[in-house]
C-alpha cells in the first residue's frame, strides 16, 4: 500500500499514541494512561510499532513477552516480566481516518515477523469491544480457561494463536 509504512514506536510518537488510545478506551474505562503504556513498550521495545499512513499517524501496536494464558492488568505497569514462547498484542488501535484499509492486518504481519525474530511460539491477545470476529479471522481461537483482569470487561475473550517458523498468522493474506 503506497503511503503506508509500519516502524518501531519512537519517543515522538508517544503524544499521538495516547491521545488515540485514550479516544479508544476512556468511554469504557479501560483507558491506561501515558506512564502504564510506556511500560509495556519499555519491556519489549523490539515489538511495539507505529503505523504511518497517508502521511500522518495512521495507529500503534504494543505487545511485549508474557505467560500464555495470562495478560497484563490494566490499572498496573510492567515491571519487566520475561516470558520467552509467547508474544501478548497488548493494544492494537487504528486511527479513525485510516480504519477499514486492511491496516489491523498489515500490523499483525508485522508482529508475526517481530515474534518469529525473537523466537516464540504463539501468540495471544484479549479482544475486547466485540472484536472477537476479527481476531478470529486473523487466526486468533478463544482460549476461555485464561483467567481476566476484570478491567478488561464482561465481554473480553483471550485468544491466542500457533506462531510457525513457516509461515505464521496472516500466511499467504
Amino acid at each position: 500500500m503506497t503511503g503506508t509504512r509500519v516502524r518501531l514506536l519512537r519517543e515522538a510518537d508517544w503524544a499521538e499514541v495516547v491521545a488515540l488510545e485514550e479516544r479508544a478506551y476512556a468511554a469504557s474505562g479501560m483507558s491506561e494512561g501515558e506512564e502504564i503504556l510506556r511500560s509495556r513498550q519499555r519491556a519489549s521495545p523490539a515489538t511495539c510499532f507505529v503505523l504511518e499512513h497517508a502521511g500522518g499517524f495512521g495507529g500503534y501496536l504494543l505487545a511485549l513477552p508474557y505467560p500464555l494464558l495470562r495478560c497484563p492488568d490494566l490499572s498496573r505497569a510492567e515491571e519487566g516480566r520475561a516470558a520467552p514462547g509467547n508474544l501478548h498484542l497488548h493494544d492494537l488501535v487504528i486511527a479513525e481516518r485510516s480504519r477499514g484499509r486492511g491496516l489491523a492486518r498489515r500490523m499483525q504481519r508485522q508482529l508475526a515477523r517481530a515474534g518469529r525474530v525473537g523466537g516464540h511460539r504463539t501468540l495471544s491477545l484479549v479482544a475486547v469491544h466485540g472484536s472477537q470476529g476479527m481476531w478470529r479471522r486473523l487466526g486468533y481461537r478463544a482460549r476461555p480457561e485464561a483467567e481476566l483482569p476484570a478491567g478488561y470487561g464482561a465481554d473480553a475473550v483471550y485468544m491466542a494463536q500457533p506462531l510457525d517458523a513457516a509461515g505464521g498468522p496472516a500466511a499467504g493474506q
